[in-house]
């Protein structure tokens, strides 16, 4: 296992091995990321999240190729191979390719030239041309080629001809794309299945594309590679041939005569037939992904904003989900999230304009969630009319919410659960009013590849997509912790050491006992055991008789606070009030083999402010009065606007109009935007017939 550990330290991790064989342990024992990084500090020399998920999933793959060897094994001891230097290489190989490499000649294939003339004898004849010493070659142009085919194959599969081709593809490869076109010069894919417009246009700037592969941006990869998916684009990624070939050359041509001759038709043929293909293929598939890495990355950052959004917290809020047609859904929500009652408002009536009136003054309504979807700008209109004629002390704030991922809720078991005698309407108002409140404990209960935050989502890796983005949900809960004795089950799901059935457990517990009291009483909900309580109680907060509950102190240090109490005369309670007797305490004193300087400075920081809510507070924000659809823009405009997604290449940012702009990343001045953060920016340029806009951000 040592081995393993150096090889993870040494793999780009970059990572002290002792670190890595701490955190490897704990994870092996149970114990999660968020746990392991806020309350395993000095067994792990303090690595965070990210480190710790590298460790995670390079180790994952470690184990994978452990496995892989195994097969490896069984294929062997089939063949009845013994060589001890080859399975004492395959047992010191940790790297996937070279492992593959080295298993090619003896992995099961379909019959191939090669193969054939084997059968016909002519390996003797092979081995004798490889070995490019004069000899009367035979006049049988059949046999040579097949002699020809035997080297071909040996070539192709050798370590030192994969690995030559695969460090000029690293030099050199480029990636070329041209649009399929039939015999009339006409797109394949129109001739086929009709004209596509909308997508061709997607696609039109890799119709006749050229870059080297190392510096192709993960964006232009994944278009490229969905083009060519559904029959837009013929893509190859090739190397300078004349340099692979002298790579290979330099390898197999050993003299100059008619021998070597047939040898470098072999080594030729070999290359083209064989190994270029081979290697284009694991190119192909590692840019790729490259690239899925990247995308997802942006994703899981941008689900990571969204999530961390500030909430408004427990207010009573009117929501409204607008329409044209079937008119605006209305709901009223009381602090806890709660459905009170629901009623339809149309746009442009002053029946309507009444209503809003009655339902703010009859439920005191403190806060007002507008979906920003269709008629959204039309039905802050209407609201912000009822509210100015509304006397100041009562008039709510309003709030346009994104809707993003609310039509899958209210559709979902989730929501047929929660509102069995609503439709999806009113459950997909709610959904809004609930994403004002708190926007993480409503959007955990949507897919995060519903909410609309990244790009290519359907086209990465949808396992490696999934994980990522199931990661950060668990990171940003935990991160945020909840509240044992409100959060809905979908929230408990996320909490470390937990999943659903446990959070359906805390759920029924709390409901037949009237919640819980403390946290040392989760230990008696059902299959709720000392190991799980480690691994969650940290993260669950309540309001009980122990201040400390309703911190992130994790209960195995509560005998540290109250040693600190106890030194400085007083109860944790008046330590946590008291700052001046806070600042008195020497952190050394209660350094212990278990607990040092960085889970003590956590403990301090935790007294300071305990429980307090990471996330910020909720800022209103209203779009430009004069602007509500694309043709009100012109050029040189500045407008506020909100991010509403961010990519490789940009940030689209919505104006009010229904059509969000582009600020390329060119065009930011070196500025790092957030998701939802308000910004002004400048009309750069507007293309009516594509229905795009461009932007840059002002100053």
């Amino acid at each position: 296992m040592t081995s393993v550990f150096a090889h993870i330290t040494g793999s780009g991790v970059n990572i002290p091995e002792r670190q890595v064989a701490a955190t490897i342990a704990l994870l092996d024992e149970g114990a999660t990321i968020p746990f392991i990084a806020r309350y395993r500090k000095e067994k792990t020399g303090s690595l965070d999240e990210v480190q710790i998920a590298a460790i995670q999933a390079y180790y994952a793959r470690l184990q994978e190729l452990s496995k892989r060897k195994e097969t490896i094994y069984a294929r062997l001891d089939e063949l009845n191979i013994t060589d001890s230097e080859l399975r004492k290489r395959i047992e010191d190989c940790w790297d996937a390719t070279e492992l593959e490499d080295i298993y090619l000649p003896y992995k099961p294939h379909r019959k191939t030239r090669a193969d054939a003339a084997i059968e016909k004898g002519l390996l003797p004849l092979a081995e004798e041309i490889l070995k490019q010493r004069p000899m009367r070659l035979p006049s049988n142009e059949e046999d040579l080629q097949g002699a020809r085919d035997i080297i071909a194959q040996r070539i192709a599969e050798d370590e030192r001809s994969r690995n030559a081709v695969r460090r000029e593809f690293s030099y050199s490869a480029v990636l070329t794309t041209k649009e399929i076109k039939n015999s009339k010069g006409q797109s394949a894919r129109d001739e086929a299945n009709g004209v596509q417009a909308d997508k061709k246009e997607n696609y039109r700037n890799y119709f006749d594309f050229k870059s080297p592969l190392k510096y192709i941006k993960s964006h232009q990869l994944l278009a490229i590679r969905r083009a060519e998916e559904e029959g837009f684009l013929r893509v190859d990624i090739s190397p300078d041939t004349e340099k692979a070939l002298d790579k290979l050359a330099r390898i197999w041509l050993k003299a100059n005569n008619d021998t070597s001759y047939q040898v470098e038709l072999a080594m030729e043929d070999g290359y083209k037939r064989l190994l270029k293909p081979s290697i284009e293929t694991e190119f192909a598939a590692s840019s790729k992904e490259k690239a899925d890495k990247e995308a997802i990355r942006v994703f899981a950052d941008n689900l990571r904003q969204l999530l961390l959004a500030a909430p408004l917290g427990q207010k009573r809020v009117l929501a409204l989900d607008p329409g044209f047609r079937t008119g605006c859904k209305t709901v009223v929500l009381n602090e806890q999230g709660d459905l009170v009652t629901h009623d339809v408002v149309f746009l442009h009536n002053l029946q309507s304009t009444r209503r809003i009136q009655e339902l703010i003054a009859q439920y005191k309504i403190e806060a007002i969630a507008i979906g920003n979807g269709t008629a959204s700008r039309e039905c802050e209109q209407m609201v912000k009319e009822a509210v100015s004629h509304l006397p100041s002390a009562i008039r709510p704030q309003i709030f346009v919410v994104s809707e993003a991922g609310a039509s899958v809720y209210s559709a979902s078991k989730t929501a047929r659960e929660e509102f069995p005698n609503e439709d999806v309407t009113v459950r997909g108002a709610v959904s809004i009013g609930r994403r004002l409140i708190d926007p993480l404990a409503e959007l955990v209960k949507i897919e995060p590849k519903s909410i609309g935050v990244g790009q290519y989502q359907h086209d990465v890796d949808q396992t490696a997509l999934r994980e990522s983005l199931q990661q950060t949900v668990e990171s940003v809960v935990n991160y945020v912790g909840v509240d044992v004795n409100t959060a809905s089950k979908h929230l408990l799901t996320y909490i470390s050491g937990l999943g659903p059935t446990l959070a359906q457990n805390i759920v029924d517990y709390r409901t037949q006992n009237g919640g819980f009291k403390s946290r040392k009483e989760l230990l008696k909900v059902p299959k709720l055991g000392n190991k799980t309580y480690e691994q969650a109680a940290g993260f669950l907060r309540l309001k009980g008789a122990n201040p400390l509950d309703n911190s992130a102190v994790h209960p195995e240090s509560y005998g540290i606070v109250e040693r600190m109490a106890k030194d400085q005369g007083c109860s944790v309670a008046e330590l946590i009030a008291d700052e001046e007797k806070r600042k008195k305490i020497d952190l050394q004193q209660y350094v212990s083999e278990e607990t040092g300087i960085p889970t003590l400075t956590d403990i301090m920081k935790e007294l300071a402010q305990p429980g307090r809510d990471p996330r910020g507070e909720t800022e209103e924000f209203h779009f430009d009065e004069k602007v509500h659809h694309i043709e009100d823009l012109q050029t040189g405009m500045v407008l506020p606007g909100i991010v509403t997604n961010i990519s490789a290449f940009g940030a689209f940012v919505d104006l009010g109009i229904h059509k969000d702009g582009l600020i390329h990343i060119s065009r930011m001045h070196g500025r790092t935007l957030k998701l939802h953060q308000h910004v002004r920016v400048e009309i750069e340029d507007i293309d009516l017939a594509r229905q795009r806009i461009s932007l840059a951000l002002s100053d």
